[in-house]
């Protein structure tokens, strides 16, 4: 009967696995049992687990076997500091109750926990979903934020861009209103009059002493600017 690894070094939480190998020289059907000891500090050997020659598997919480015969396999599950010692294998014959051929002893030693490096703490946040889902929201969020200050904006500017117009409608209606007033135009204008001076009434003289008549004429500027109207344009035309 032997039993191999020799040596096995896990850390906590991990599993290790031993098999044990047995060789019959006249394998005539005899039933048998294999069982899996410990011993600690050289201390008296405790039985862990045993299965029988024709039961494929035994499990329970700590321990998992496994019939291949002649190889026989034996796992221990969720690993200790208090599962490390020597580990061996024996062969127990039904029809020779008192003959145990025991193997070899192997060593499991089962070291602490792996400490999580400062720099694997983002990638287990990166994995973690809820660490997803208020990333997801985040940035839903952000982009409903977007789309609000858009539309704010768009409105805004619409806003502005009436009232622009209406204003400049409004002042194009008002000088259109203007432009459609005739002109008012000054015109300087220029009467013209004629003045006769008549001389006093005197005994009359013989022709011959009188000196011709002449008559005067006077040009008088009126300064006052007047509209001009139609019978004053005609007037000022003739």
């Amino acid at each position: 009967v032997t039993i191999f690894p020799a040596v096995l070094t896990l850390p906590e939480d991990d599993k290790a696995t031993f098999f044990c190998n047995i060789s019959m020289e006249n394998d005539s059907g005899s039933e048998y049992s294999l069982n899996w000891y410990k011993e600690t500090n050289h201390s008296q050997a405790q039985k862990t687990a045993g299965i029988s020659r024709y039961k494929p598997m035994m499990e329970t919480k700590k321990y998992r076997l496994i019939n291949r015969a002649p190889v026989f396999e034996i796992e221990i599950l969720d690993l200790h500091q208090n599962d490390s010692g020597s580990y061996y294998c024996g062969l127990i014959t039904i029809f020779e109750p008192d003959k145990v051929m025991e193997s070899n002893r192997c060593q499991l030693m089962v070291t602490a926990a792996l400490q999580m490096n400062a720099t694997d703490e983002p990638e287990m946040e990166e994995d973690n979903p809820s660490e997803h889902i208020k990333a997801v929201l985040l940035g839903i969020l952000l982009l409903a934020g977007v789309v609000v200050l858009l539309i704010f904006g768009y409105l805004t500017f619409t806003h502005r861009r009436g009232g622009y117009l209406w204003m400049l409608n409004h002042h194009n209606g008002v000088s259109l209103q203007k432009e459609e007033k005739p002109p008012v135009v000054s015109v300087s204008t220029v009467d013209y009059g004629v003045l006769e001076f008549q001389r006093d009434q005197h005994t009359p003289v013989p022709p011959e002493t009188w000196p011709v008549e002449q008559t005067e004429y006077a040009t008088i500027i009126f300064p006052e600017e007047k509209p001009i109207t139609p019978e004053r344009g005609k007037k000022h035309l003739d």
